[in-house]
């Protein structure tokens, strides 16, 4: 008997950002993978997931840019959305079995008025059909095995709600929101509160924070390209970061910050190349001698510098 010994692929060690639009019919992992191979990467994550069903943008973290992909599951939102009236499913969107038809007759005055309903604060249930656990499992297994369980309202912002176009049955709408909030269910309110009911016929992310669908890249094109042309579409980690005020910082400074320590920046002034930001919240620190970014640091009362989340800045 011959054995044969695999060798295993080494991967690079990337680091930045892909903006990908992912295609319909993948998961946000499904995504990942292929896009992770086609880098050769080393180290990647997503930073928020998109039903398989739906399309857009999906921020890729390579290296040390997964270190800052939660600063985009807390991101704002924003979608395009087309909910079919008339019709429930299951799962709320086109996935799931369907469970009542019904018929539409709404005009464009009464759908002005139930959107104003939904702009600003409000709360939603998230759906069964979901991957928030209980009990250690996602409740969309609970869900398949035919159990429905309590679920807490959680209150989400709707910071713009605008209709796009009305073709009965079919509301197209753009919405930009808050973290954790589930557009299927909004699509499912909306049409109980027209009184024919509704599940979200196509959905499409057009933006996380700052972050544009226009800059993104398809898996397609991605394949199309040479493996150096595949990395010279990576956004720099700070990509990430760029909605933070900038802080430079002396060598001297830089590496204190780089050792956990916490500067105080009112006795360090006159190292310092700038003024100090004013607003507390959190920095993205740079090195002055090479603008190499060293991390975020959170700027605290008395001009307290403290290191957050630090990168490798060798090489």
């Amino acid at each position: 008997m011959v054995q044969i010994n695999q060798i295993k692929r080494i991967r690079d060690a990337i680091n930045g950002v892909l903006l990908l639009d992912k295609p319909i019919g993948f998961s946000s992992n499904d995504a990942l993978i292929k896009t992770k191979r086609l880098l050769n990467a080393k180290k990647g994550g997503h930073t928020g997931t998109l039903d398989p069903f739906a399309t857009g943008l999906l921020p890729l973290c390579f290296g040390e840019a997964t270190k800052f992909s939660h600063d985009l599951l807390e991101a704002d939102k924003t979608y395009e959305a087309t909910v079919h009236l008339g019709i429930t499913t299951e799962t709320g969107d086109t996935e799931g079995a369907v469970l009542q038809t019904l018929p539409v007759a709404i005009n464009l005055d009464q759908i002005n008025v139930v959107l104003a309903q939904f702009r600003g604060p409000i709360a939603q249930v998230p759906p069964m059909y979901s991957a928030l656990k209980r009990g250690g499992k996602p409740l969309y297994e609970y869900a398949r095995a035919g159990i429905t369980l309590e679920r807490e309202a959680r209150h989400v912002v709707i910071h713009e709600l605008t209709l796009l176009s009305y073709e009965a049955p079919f509301l197209h709408l753009r919405v930009s929101c808050s973290k954790g909030t589930y557009i299927r269910v909004l699509g499912e309110d909306i049409g109980h509160a027209l009184g024919c009911g509704a599940h979200l016929n196509a959905l499409r992310r057009t933006h996380v924070g700052s972050l544009k669908l226009e800059d993104a890249m398809t898996l397609e094109a991605l394949q199309d390209l040479q493996p150096e042309q595949r990395i010279s579409l990576l956004a720099p980690v700070d990509a990430l970061l760029s909605d933070f005020e900038a802080i430079q910082l002396t060598d001297e400074l830089a590496g204190r910050f780089l050792h956990g320590q916490r500067l105080s920046l009112q006795k360090e002034v006159a190292d310092l190349v700038q003024p100090i930001p004013l607003k507390l919240g959190r920095l993205r620190v740079y090195r002055l001698s090479d603008g190499k970014l060293l991390g975020s640091g959170m700027l605290q009362e008395y001009q307290v510098l403290a290191p957050e989340r630090l990168i490798s800045t060798s090489g």
